[in-house]
């Protein structure tokens, strides 16, 4: 594994985001609950006081799973450590030794990276997404140091 001084190289531990989703996500949820609060005040209180108690739940539980869903987008990540690769792909946590990992890639028109493993099988890395651009293709790049390093 390389050393953190070693010029070039990523230190460890390095962790690659999405930063495009990440904004949208939060963009997303406050524009979400800003709508919902100001409808909801803007009502007269009679027609407040015709929401039934499930009515209210429901909606509070619609908004809860709208944030669940966009917090498992932002919690999309891919981290090197010298251990190995950790995959974070929504709620789901991978974690691969080095020796699993046997390259990265990110073709033209994917939408996000992918490690391809030993065994044969490939698994989807969200957190590097090809709508960041440069940024995705830089995080490829540093990510594919890390694996030949290794």
């Amino acid at each position: 594994m390389p050393a953190a001084s070693e010029p070039g190289r990523p230190a460890l531990p390095r962790t690659w985001r999405p930063l495009g989703t990440s904004i949208a996500a939060g963009f997303s949820s406050a524009t979400v609950l800003v709508a919902m609060l100001a409808a909801w005040f803007l009502l007269d209180p009679e027609v407040r006081a015709n929401f039934s108690w499930y009515q209210r739940i429901t909606m509070l539980l619609l908004l809860a799973g709208a944030g669940a869903v966009l917090w498992g987008v932002v919690r999309c990540r891919v981290t090197a450590t010298t251990e190995g690769l950790v995959v974070v792909n929504g709620y789901r946590r991978y974690s691969y030794e080095w020796a699993q990992v046997v390259a990265v890639r990110m073709p033209d028109g994917a939408p996000w990276a992918t490690i391809d493993l030993s065994d044969g099988t490939a698994r989807p890395a969200i957190g590097i997404q090809a709508s960041d651009g440069s940024r995705a293709r830089a995080a490829v790049r540093e990510l594919r140091e890390v694996i030949d390093a290794a």
